[in-house]
């Protein structure tokens, strides 16, 4: 009886700790995002040549022999001296420097949040390409809200409209919204098994107007405009709300077929937009994307002709996020032994 006694209280101890923390960081996650939109951030670039060419060094280093490191070595600085020979070469004549590629990476969520560093990233590209250059969008998103993705498709639509070519390169998902931002690109490529499509619309809700009604509670739903409020959470719903609520399904997906159609002429829209998705091979045969190959390999080709740059807009941190990260780092195991040994 002492054992499960003690027992209980260590247990009452470590969920009140845990509540404590969560609440904790619920507080502050709240903070920081209203915090958020005050906060700036700065472009990153980094060298992906360069990058490439580290790790080949490096690698050989590890590899091979003293002998042939250094018969490597001097291949290298024969390769550097008339590559920049080359280039003093191109600026005596005036001729135009080497393509450019620049890198964006989008991971999409449902609410596309990723958006807001995607319209920097793309703002700041665009103040320095050339109509010779080219940008490649890593893209991964399952889909979400209609709005977000619509906008994140805008800020690709930039792009286009400039005259500048686009590849949208997809290594695991790009459906719903994000096939729709994949469709504005010049050039499509994905992995063999990338999913791929669903271009369809879903929306779904609870309706808890029984339970409630059993329990003896009115909920009034009040509304100006006929259809301001067609199907709710707690009121009760009718045939006629629901039939305009699918009608306004329909007319996204209309137009969500629509865009596809203008930007991919190609694509039979009516046999691929069922809502299905399908992998990489299959979306070759359906004209979703124009070939397979995975980013890096895309990327790595890029390098052989054209200088790389992956580009990148990280926001900073505000005062409550570096809190944050410093109480990430406490270890909570040890936390939790001082707690209860007191």
């Amino acid at each position: 009886m002492e054992f499960l006694f003690e027992y209980g209280l260590f247990f009452a101890k470590a969920v009140t700790l845990l509540a404590a923390l969560l609440v904790v960081v619920m507080i502050l996650a709240g903070f920081s995002q209203r915090n958020r939109e005050e906060e700036g951030g700065h472009i990153e670039v980094k060298n992906v040549n360069e990058a490439i060419d580290n790790l080949s060094l490096n690698l050989k280093h590890l590899v091979l022999n003293p002998e042939q490191r250094k018969l490597e070595e001097k291949e290298e600085k024969k390769r550097q001296k008339e590559e920049h020979k080359a280039q003093k070469k191109k600026a005596k004549e005036g001729s135009e420097d080497r393509k450019r590629v620049f890198v964006i990476d989008f991971e999409g969520d449902i609410q596309a949040s990723a958006v807001k560093s995607l319209r920097e990233e793309v703002t700041a590209i665009l103040s320095v390409a050339r109509k010779s250059d080219e940008v490649v969008v890593r893209l991964e998103s399952p889909g979400g809200v209609v709005h977000g993705y619509g906008l994140a498709a805008s800020q690709l639509q930039r792009i286009v409209s400039r005259r500048i070519d686009l590849t949208v390169a997809v290594d695991k998902v790009a459906a719903s919204g994000g096939y729709m931002m994949a469709c504005i690109a010049n050039r499509i490529v994905a992995a063999p098994f990338a999913l791929l499509g669903s271009i369809g619309v879903v929306a779904q809700m609870p309706n808890f107007h029984r339970f409630l009604k059993n329990r003896d509670v009115d909920v009034e739903v009040h509304t100006a405009g006929e259809y301001k409020r067609t199907l709710t959470l707690f009121g009760e719903n009718t045939d006629k709300g629901r039939e305009k609520f699918v009608d306004e399904l329909e007319d996204v997906h209309a137009l969500f077929k629509n865009f596809v159609s203008e930007n991919r002429p190609q694509v039979n829209i009516e046999a691929v937009s069922t809502g299905e998705a399908w992998y990489g091979t299959r979306a070759l045969e359906n004209d979703l994307v124009d070939d397979l190959m995975t980013s890096d390999e895309f990327i790595t080709d890029k390098c052989e002709e054209s200088d790389v740059f992956l580009v990148k807009y990280v926001l900073h941190k505000n005062k409550i996020e570096r809190l944050m990260d410093r109480f990430s780092g406490v270890n909570l195991d040890e936390l939790l032994q001082r707690f209860l040994s007191r």
